[in-house]
């Protein structure tokens, strides 16, 4: 089975969104370069830094599945059927939507049951490709249940002061994360990647 990553792009504050939800300057990166880099979205090409595009590349190409929350999903529409990683993508949500059709929303799984059974879902898709988790909750509940392998960022140079938080409403026991195995400096955001200690 491939590794359970939390990625997000976040504050110096710990951010990932305005209260809004909205990511203002925190998307900066995704065009602070010269290496244009297509995605299956309807918005214009990323443009990345040399040391971005490598490291989103990697990344990226290894990404089987996403799992997100209903509230990102409602936000974006889901991707209007198609994610921008062109992966399929796991919603965690207590009432799967009704009316809710594009193509390729076969693409997309809803669970009702929790957070494991939406991870243990994800895994069966993904096979032994990474299942990348989204911020927020979503992130939380896995890592507060244990799921989590790795806590993935691009680190902003921005204080946003207020907004919602890369992991909320978690335990009070400590979690640990070990020594950064990846530290890349691009342009407007430091890429991290950080092990969960278990």
């Amino acid at each position: 089975m491939g590794a359970v990553i939390a990625s997000a792009t976040v504050s110096l504050d710990g951010f990932i969104a305005y209260p809004d939800n909205l990511p203002g300057e925190l998307f900066d990166w995704y065009e602070s370069g010269d290496v244009e880099v297509p995605h299956a979205g309807d918005f214009p090409n990323f443009r990345f830094t040399p040391e971005s595009e490598a490291y989103w590349r990697e990344f990226t190409e290894s990404v089987g599945v996403l799992v997100v929350g209903r509230t990102l999903f409602d936000i974006t529409d889901g991707w209007k059927g198609r994610h921008p990683l062109d992966v399929p993508v796991v919603v965690v949500t207590h009432e799967p939507p009704t009316d809710w059709s594009y193509p390729g929303s076969e693409n997309f799984d809803f669970v009702t049951t929790g957070i494991a059974d939406a991870i243990a879902r994800a895994q069966q898709i993904a096979g032994d490709r990474v299942v990348a988790v989204a911020a927020g909750t979503i992130a939380s509940q896995a890592l507060a249940a244990g799921l989590l392998d790795e806590v993935a960022m691009d680190l902003v140079p921005v204080i946003l002061g207020r907004g919602v938080p890369y992991f909320v409403d978690l335990p009070p026991e400590t979690v640990m994360l070990g020594d950064p195995t990846v530290v890349v400096q691009g342009r407007r955001a430091t890429h991290l990647k950080f092990p969960v200690l278990r």
